[in-house]
């Protein structure tokens, strides 16, 4: 797609939107488990392929209550009040408690910055999610509904239910117009193995859901007409996909030429993410981005999420960071 037509496209997609005209990206994420690692870093783009970090490489946000560090952070707009939430897992590996104890006694707290322009930023808050028994809160993220006008707000815990022989990861789920106060979560997607890291778009009135499932450390995909419990998925099949091993924590966003980008974390590998390109979410054909048409910048990003900005936004960013 040529210049002026991306332009008029993300025009014309942004009056729709009444936020003006959307120019980048902004990329939250943690680096990994070394010091500092385990905390809230920020990276911009314009074309979502090429990232730039901000800050000098150093964190942008820093936790210090629950675990003193934060991993898998998510940030979501909210136009009605016109303010952004970043939340994350309140979790550090780093302090060397191991992986057992993560996911079997981990905080069952997210942890929650709220800000009206993304450089100001409230200090870090505690919000209890996790229901009773849950080994953990894990990769929080949330998307906005519009028939509740609340936030959906998932993410993974470890809970030992009736019939079980052995605890196991299912995407749990609560509602919130805040943050501060949730609605009773509730069992949102479980599978045969444990299911992690989901990750929810909306497109051409679908809500389009990417979630690891740990039977393969592969990304599934399917579509749901609405939110909330009750509604039967419609499964998506994608063969890159599916023969994609060694994978977590997807994101997905859409390019300036309408395209779509699946982001994956190869943790496996420790090579950090991959993007994937895909023209039409609904047929799941994704192609593996070539390499060099991406440039992740000097930090090796870990499982972390992106948020679609304004030119405005996108200068202030880089302003003050």
């Amino acid at each position: 797609m040529c210049q002026h037509k991306v332009l008029k496209y993300l025009k014309v997609r942004s009056l729709q939107k009444g936020m003006g005209v959307m120019a980048g990206y902004l990329f939250v994420h943690f680096i990994g488990e070394q010091e500092n690692g385990e905390q809230i870093y920020f990276a911009v783009s314009e074309d979502g392929m090429h990232w730039q970090d901000l800050n000098g490489g150093q964190p942008v946000l820093v936790s210090d209550i629950g675990e003193s560090g934060v991993r898998d952070p998510f940030i979501v707009r909210d136009e009605k009040k016109h303010k952004f939430y970043l939340i994350a897992t309140d979790l550090r590996i780093g302090s060397g408690k191991g992986w057992t104890w993560a996911v079997t006694e981990a905080s069952r707290d997210l942890i929650v910055w709220e800000s009206e322009d993304m450089v100001n930023w409230s200090e870090p808050r505690s919000c209890h999610v996790g229901v009773d028994g849950a080994g953990c809160v894990w990769a929080p993220e949330a998307i906005y509904d519009t028939e509740t006008e609340s936030f959906f707000v998932f993410w993974a815990s470890m809970v030992k239910l009736d019939g079980d022989k052995e605890p196991k990861q299912r995407i749990y789920a609560a509602y919130t117009k805040d943050f501060v106060e949730f609605t009773e979560p509730f069992i949102y997607e479980e599978a045969d193995c444990h299911v992690i890291d989901m990750n929810i778009v909306y497109s051409n009135g679908w809500y389009y859901r990417f979630v690891k499932d740990e039977t393969n450390k592969n990304i599934r995909t399917d579509r749901v007409a609405k939110l909330g419990r009750g509604i039967k998925p419609e499964p998506i099949h994608s063969e890159v996909l599916s023969q994609l091993f060694g994978v977590e924590g997807p994101e997905t966003y859409q390019l300036p030429d309408g395209r779509w980008c699946l982001i994956v974390d190869q943790f496996a590998t420790g090579k950090g993410y991959l993007p994937l390109i895909c023209n039409d979410l609904s047929t799941g054909n994704f192609q593996i981005a070539e390499e060099g048409s991406y440039d992740l910048g000097k930090l090796k990003k870990r499982h972390g999420g992106i948020l679609q900005i304004t030119e405005e936004e996108l200068t202030r960013l880089k302003q003050n960071f």
